[in-house]
């Protein structure tokens, strides 16, 4: 059995694509995952299967859209790959307020993400994840999720700190 972390991207954004967590571990558990969990209202899901994160995936994408008529773009990572990216983040974890990973869909090639106007801002790409350091605050940085995405041509979706290590800690229980 596997144990993952999904992330879905844009859901019960600013009222939009409202996704019931309830309705959400109905849909999924109806999917024959097991320890089916969900973490606040913005797409956070631990579950166990016997299926590669990459067929586990495409099987929510498809129920959700089913259900919901959305088109929610679905991430997974085992706890084993989420730990280690938050080992790897290279900046200061001191202030949790300003420091955040953008989850990506593949590995890019990119190591450099051209935005002007970033100030102390800082990112770093590190294999599937973009790490981010924020010091201007996350309603002000340049460095968006649509950014980016548009930037790295990426599906992508950012947590805080706080939530990244909420996550690994359910996953590990």
């Amino acid at each position: 059995m596997n144990r993952y972390i999904i992330l879905l991207r844009g859901i019960n954004v600013s009222g939009k694509n409202k996704l019931p967590m309830a309705e959400l571990r109905e849909i999924l558990n109806e999917l024959g995952f097991q320890n089916v969990q969900t973490y606040i209202q913005s797409g956070n899901i631990i579950l166990d299967s016997e299926e590669r994160k990459e067929i586990v995936c495409q099987k929510i994408k498809e129920a959700i859209a089913a259900k919901f008529g959305y088109d929610v773009p679905v991430l997974a990572r085992t706890p084993k790959e989420w730990k280690s990216t938050l080992d790897s983040y290279p900046f200061s974890q001191e202030n949790e307020k300003i420091v955040a990973f953008t989850f990506l869909d593949r590995v890019t090639q990119e190591s450099v993400i051209e935005v002007k106007g970033i100030n102390e801002d800082k990112y770093k790409i590190v294999d599937d994840v973009v790490c981010l350091y924020c010091p201007s605050g996350f309603g002000k940085t340049k460095l968006t999720n649509s950014v980016i995405e548009k930037k790295l041509k990426v599906v992508a979706t950012t947590r805080n700190l706080k939530t990244t290590i909420k996550l690994l800690e359910l996953a590990s229980s």
